[in-house]
């Protein structure tokens, strides 16, 4: 949720600034972009197809998350040297490290999930099991490697959204923004 909303904001800016400053939009040429397609499909699949997301054996989950993000960190490192990547690699990082830590789960608390839904008390989350058809594992946070790297981070209780983030995926949207705002670029001027 958090890295749509980076798109979206990071991309409605860039038209903006585009449209305001007579800018065109440049996609520039990235290395080994096919990664990114083989990366995220098992994950669409896995955890936003529920009708798919059901066949497959929560034993492959960790596997699949592992390889997926490994061939982010690929592509993430074959082109550093485009605006945002460095602070997207550190998100997709620190997530991977996170993720590895923990046997290929995301690690959520029962404190997070009581933030996110209140009416359920902390214990209502039964600890060590998969949270739905997510990437997530409910852990206690003493159970938990790297807590503070996990999914954490909740919206306000105004917002109707209920979800949780981690660091990692805040400097990915933030290195998302990044990349998005510079594909605006100057139009040169015609002689």
């Amino acid at each position: 949720m958090i890295l749509i909303l980076a798109i979206v904001i990071g991309l409605s800016a860039t038209l903006l600034r585009a449209r305001l400053t007579n800018r065109t939009l440049n996609l520039p040429k990235f290395k080994w972009e096919w990664l990114v397609f083989i990366a995220v499909v098992p994950q669409v699949f896995a955890f936003y197809v529920p009708f798919v997301g059901r066949w497959i054996p929560e034993q492959v989950i960790p596997y699949l998350q592992v390889a997926s993000m490994l061939g982010l960190l690929f592509f993430t490192g074959a082109n550093l040297f485009y605006s945002g990547f460095w602070v997207l690699g550190l998100g997709l990082l620190s997530n991977f490290i996170v993720i590895s830590s923990n046997r290929g789960w995301m690690p959520i608390s029962p404190e997070t999930l009581h933030r996110m839904v209140p009416s359920r008390p902390v214990d209502f989350w039964k600890v060590g099991t998969r949270l739905g058809l997510t990437k997530d594992r409910i852990l206690a946070l003493d159970d938990t490697k790297l807590a503070f790297l996990s999914d954490q981070f909740t919206l306000p209780q105004w917002v109707p959204y209920k979800v949780a983030f981690s660091f990692g995926d805040i400097l990915i949207s933030i290195g998302v923004v990044i990349l998005l705002w510079s594909l605006s670029q100057e139009q040169k001027e015609k002689k």
